[in-house]
Parts: C-alpha cells; sequence; structure tokens
C-alpha cells in the first residue's frame, strides 16, 4: 500500500487521536490476571494490540470486543490461564512479546511465542536472562536471544534485578514475573522509563514501593477488574503536532493526549526548539495525566536531544528528526542506540530517507546530527514495515515542494489507523 502526500500551506483543526497503545497493551495483559470484569474504552484497535488481545485469547481468557475501542475482559486471576494449543503469534509487537514473556515465566505450562519477520530479529535476552534467573526456562534460537521462544515456566524466585538500560519492557517483563513470585521483587534502572505498568498496577489493586529510579512489588497480590479509559498515545499525537510546529500559520488542538511525565519527551524538545505549544484542560483519568495540547506554526530552532530525555522521548525521535530538518540550525540527537532494535535500525532508515528529501543529515553510533533550514523536495520514501518511519516520512513530505510517497504504508495501522484520514482532515492546501 501507498500513501501520497502532497504539500499543504498549513494545518487548522481539531482532532483526537487513538488510543495510547502502551496503556492498551497493559490493560488487556493486567485484565486478564484480575478476578472480575475489566472494561476497556478507547482501546487502540491497531494490529500490535489486536496481538495482544489474541494472545489471551489463546491462554483461555474471554474477552469481548474489541467494538468501537470498547473491551470487556472476563479475568481469570493469576492461576487462571490455561495451557495454550497453539503457537502464540505476537505479531510486530515487541511490547506483547516482552512483557507476555514475564507473565508465561509464571505459569506451569509450556508455551511457544513468535512473531513476523521484524520481530523474530529483535533481541529477547534482555528480558530472558532476568527471567531466567527467577526460574522459568527459554529454547530459542541462538542461545535464546531470538524468536520463536519456547517458555516453560513455573515456581519463580524474586529478585533484585539492576537493568543495564532504562527499558520500560524490560522493567515490565520482570514486574510481571514478580507477580508470581513469592516475596519481594526489585527492578532498578540507571534512569526513568515510562511508568505504565506501575500505575496500572496500582489502579488494579497492586501495592508498589517507588523509590528514585527503583520498583518493589510484593509477590502474589490479588488483582481487582477495574475500568480503564485508555487516553490517546502521545506517540502517535506527535505526527499530527510536529507537522503543525514545521508549518508557518499552522493552528492545532489534539484532545485527550496522555502527558505522563515519563512518556512527555515530546512537548520538552519542542518547547526547547522554540514551538507554539499549550496544555489546556490538564486532568486525570485512570490513573494517568491527560490533556488537550495546541501547537500553533511559528518556526522552529536546532536543539541537543540526549542524556534522560531519551527514554521519555524514544519513539518520537523519527518524528523529531523531520522537525530538525526544518528547523533553523543543528540539532544533536546522542545517546540513543536503542534506536537500532526497534522495528527498524531507525537511526539508519531515518538518516537514509531523509536525505532522499534533501536533508543534511549524519549518522552516529547512537544518534543523528541534523543541519536544518535546508528546503526539502518530495520524494519515494520506504517504510521499512516500521509504522513511525512512514509516519515520519509523511509529516516530512507536508513541508516539500512536491508529492511524496510512501512505500509499504499498510504498517501505519500498527500504532495510527486512521492517520491518512487525520492528515487530509487538517490540511489546508
Amino acid at each position: 500500500m501507498e500513501l501520497i502526500v502532497n504539500p499543504v500551506k498549513k494545518l487548522s483543526g481539531e482532532i483526537s487521536v487513538p488510543g495510547d497503545k502502551s496503556v492498551s497493551h497493559r490493560a488487556v495483559m493486567l485484565g486478564a490476571l484480575a478476578r472480575g470484569t475489566t472494561e476497556v474504552e478507547n482501546f487502540l484497535m491497531g494490529e500490535d494490540c489486536l496481538a495482544t488481545v489474541k494472545c489471551f485469547g489463546a491462554l483461555g481468557v474471554q474477552i469481548k470486543g474489541p467494538d468501537k475501542g470498547r473491551l470487556t475482559i472476563q479475568g481469570v486471576g493469576l492461576e487462571g490461564l490455561k495451557e495454550p494449543a497453539d503457537v502464540l503469534d505476537a505479531g510486530n509487537s515487541g511490547t506483547t512479546t516482552r512483557l507476555l514473556l514475564g507473565i508465561l515465566a509464571g505459569q506451569p505450562f509450556c508455551s511457544i511465542l513468535t512473531g513476523d519477520g521484524s520481530l523474530r530479529n529483535r533481541p529477547m535476552a534482555r528480558v530472558t536472562k532476568p527471567l531466567s534467573d527467577m526460574g522459568a526456562s527459554f529454547l530459542g534460537r541462538q542461545e535464546n536471544r531470538f524468536l520463536p521462544l519456547a517458555v516453560r515456566g513455573g515456581t519463580l524466585k524474586p529478585i533484585a534485578f539492576q537493568s543495564p538500560v532504562a527499558s520500560a519492557q524490560i522493567k515490565s517483563a520482570v514486574l510481571l514475573a514478580g507477580l508470581f513470585a513469592e516475596g519481594e521483587t526489585t527492578v532498578t534502572e540507571p534512569a526513568p522509563s515510562r511508568d505504565h505498568t506501575e500505575r496500572m498496577l496500582e489502579s488494579f489493586g497492586v501495592q508498589l514501593l517507588r523509590t528514585g529510579n527503583t520498583v518493589t512489588l510484593q509477590g502474589r497480590p490479588q488483582l481487582r477488574g477495574n475500568k480503564v479509559r485508555v487516553p490517546g498515545d502521545i506517540s502517535s499525537a506527535a505526527f499530527p503536532l510536529v507537522a503543525a510546529a514545521i508549518l508557518p500559520g499552522s493552528d492545532i488542538t489534539v484532545t485527550g493526549v496522555g502527558i505522563n511525565p515519563t512518556r512527555d519527551g515530546l512537548l520538552e524538545v519542542l518547547r526547547k526548539m522554540g514551538a507554539n505549544l499549550e496544555l489546556l484542560n490538564i486532568r486525570m483519568q485512570s490513573g494517568e495525566p491527560v490533556a488537550d495540547i495546541r501547537v500553533r506554526g511559528t518556526g522552529l530552532k536546532g536543539t541537543e536531544i540526549s542524556g534522560e530525555l531519551i527514554p521519555r522521548l524514544i519513539d518520537e525521535i523519527p518524528v523529531l528528526a523531520v522537525a530538525a530538518a526544518y528547523a533553523e540550525g543543528t540539532t544533536v540527537i546522542k545517546d540513543a542506540a536503542e534506536l537500532k532494535v526497534k522495528e527498524s535500525n531507525r537511526i539508519a532508515t531515518v538518516a537514509e530517507e531523509l536525505k532522499k528529501f534533501g536533508a543534511d543529515i549524519e549518522e552516529l553510533p547512537d544518534g543523528l546530527i541534523v543541519q536544518g533550514g535546508k528546503p526539502l523536495q518530495g520524494t519515494v520514501a520506504q517504510s521499512y514495515g516500521d509504522h513511525r518511519i512512514a509516519m515520519a516520512m509523511a509529516v516530512a513530505g507536508l513541508g516539500a515542494s512536491r508529492p511524496t510517497t510512501i512505500e509499504g504504508a499498510h504498517c501505519v495501522d500498527v500504532s495510527f489507523p486512521g492517520f491518512a484520514h487525520a492528515l487530509k482532515f487538517l490540511a489546508v492546501e
């Protein structure tokens, strides 16, 4: 599937974006492990989250929906999951895979987890190693580093785990496994990563101790069914927000967006770049802070994106690189080697594709240097099967001098069904 993006003068109007992918995944997982009924609203109807629904259905959980973003989950408790009759397929979803490995580690049965070609090449040892230390057994390719992975769970022991990187997926996998272990499981990170798992565990009745970058969980708690209203995904909102910021005269509002402080690095960077950005109607929703975000296009300037900011905006770096290409001056992105093990090597793919537009961009081992302000020309861009690359290049095309074609744009449905319609709705040509 191709997506053709025509240049526009500006963007104007108000939209909402799909539900937060991270929160949608976790609502299904904790709803399945809880006792009682969990109702989820504004669930992301994207392929990644639907893969999580399918996996838990195969594990014996009754799930009604999703129907127009609504899900009803009949929880089975910590001991109610059933051995699947077939291989569990996580599709393209790294979140499904790594968090589910933590849950499967605590099950007294054997299961096999696989995914698509991209996911089968993403590293899993960072999760399987601490889970093995807790007592789970894994069998997979290249010394259990890659899918397909067979998991033999069972009685787990708690651990105090020092994560080598700030990663919500690693932290969440260990904490979810800790639910099944007697005693205290602790995870310490070198810097804060997104805390959706901790917030949702607390909303389901689990007591946590959070001190600095350390989280401690007492095993074998009782999770209670809950009502979850999923906020709009800031990673999806990033694309129209950046598009408005780079197009002078734009004025858009994205409503109901999650502004979790472990995820709001995008907003901080846009402000550093000089964007005219306002947070309106700030409120709490299912334990997550939410706001309407207004951006008016007034021009951007280069900045540095590094250090502890990186975990708070790791998924937004592709579109921030686009913002950098349109900004005046130099933008340096570093400390982001994690980008190499996403759906694609996002350092390499962002650099390669933006060069096609005529951007002055240099690839670093852990990031990018972008010399901004050079006029961009429309081109034929590749998605590499990576939804965030496809959407970032679409944003680049909005300000280019001629139409842009994104090849392989079907992957956008992973996180933002209706993306092309949203751009068309806001466009002023």
